[in-house]
């Protein structure tokens, strides 16, 4: 690393302005993971909350796969999956979005439809509600105070958790409740949504005998439209930033790798062994990498944490550590192209035999 440190202190402006592009596409980078990361909770959490080993939907259309939004499972499937042989249990869970109300305040809301024993937490009784934090905080609603839905007033008896559906808080009322609601708005003979299945029957001839699609909690989430549209969008461009900051890495090596030919010539004629040289301008790279990348996640960190309470922002290692460590091996694998100079500078070149 002897040559590495002099090239960082003579040319220290190129390693600089190198230093700071990487330091500006990983604040790209840590800040669009972070928002995607924010925007996946605020649209799976409550999905990812909820407890079983299986989600069943009702079976699907020919030409589609299941969905939250089209499933309505009836009452005869979800008795047939609790006489299935091994199942442990069935939660039957109703599941809208619809708008709330209280005296002076309206918000968009996720209303789930429960049995009592669904979360330590759910609504006992016809006309209890639980609302999640952001569903109080949207609403201005404490435990005690009514809230509207639909025409009908109900009565907040808790509010916790931080569960969102398809972006909007989760308000948890009784599924007999819900199903009230469903015939309310034009679903007369709803029973429930999905169903939430424990236990390892034979998914597959349940599925078949009772008319069903079950798939794992994980992986319903590609049943929510908006989850595959808008994080697929988001990955994609983080996978670019991955590949920009790739070949710009690469890139500022090979043009100052072949630069210093010369001088690698000069150190392979006096003795210098090319594995030396090769870790020598790996590590170069790599100094600069961490460098670059550090000061961008703590800047990353700052506008998070100020960003937390406007923007749907997961501050998390997750969307910092993780993202770093990619940007970190992609860099030194851009670094690796340009290591050919090294690898092929010829010892007589710093004779002059090429002139």
């Amino acid at each position: 690393m002897y040559i590495a440190l002099r090239d960082l202190r003579f040319a220290r402006g190129r390693f600089v302005l190198i230093g700071a592009v990487v330091a500006l596409i990983t604040v790209l980078v840590g800040f669009l993971s972070g928002l995607t990361g924010g925007l996946a909770v605020q649209n799976i959490s409550a999905v990812l909350g909820i407890p079983g080993d299986r989600i069943v939907f009702a079976e699907p259309r020919a030409d589609g796969g299941p969905s939250y939004a089209e499933s309505r499972v009836t009452a005869e499937q979800a008795s047939a999956w609790e006489s299935t042989a091994g199942v442990g249990s069935v939660q039957p869970i109703g599941i809208s979005q619809t708008r709330a109300e209280t005296d002076d305040t309206v918000a968009s809301v996720a209303v789930f439809g429960v049995q009592p024993d669904f979360a330590p937490q759910a609504p006992a009784a016809s006309g209890e509600l639980v609302l999640s934090r952001p569903a109080a905080e949207e609403l201005g609603a404490t435990v005690g105070d009514s809230v509207t839905i639909a025409g009908t007033e109900y009565s907040v008896t808790g509010i916790g958790g931080d569960d969102w559906y398809s972006h909007t808080p989760v308000v948890q009322m009784t599924l007999e409740d819900w199903q009230v609601y469903a015939a309310v708005t034009g679903s007369p003979d709803a029973y429930a949504t999905v169903l939430a299945v424990t236990g390892s029957p034979e998914w597959v001839a349940a599925d078949s005998r009772i008319e069903t699609r079950s798939t794992t909690v994980v992986g319903s989430l590609t049943a929510l439209s908006a989850f595959r549209s808008e994080i697929g969008s988001l990955l994609l461009m983080v996978a670019m930033l991955f590949g920009i900051s790739a070949l710009v890495i690469g890139a500022f090596f090979t043009v100052w790798t072949m630069q210093r030919t010369p001088d690698i010539a000069i150190l392979k004629a006096l003795g210098a062994r090319t594995s030396v040289l090769v870790r020598d301008a790996l590590g170069q790279a790599a100094l600069v990498l961490v460098a670059g990348i550090g000061l961008g996640i703590g800047v990353v960190s700052i506008l998070g944490t100020l960003a937390g309470s406007a923007l749907p922002f997961l501050l998390s290692p997750l969307t910092t550590v993780l993202p770093a460590a990619l940007m970190i091996v992609l860099g030194l694998a851009g670094a690796a192209f340009a290591l050919r100079s090294v690898t092929s500078a010829d010892p007589l070149t710093a004779l002059g035999s090429n002139r």
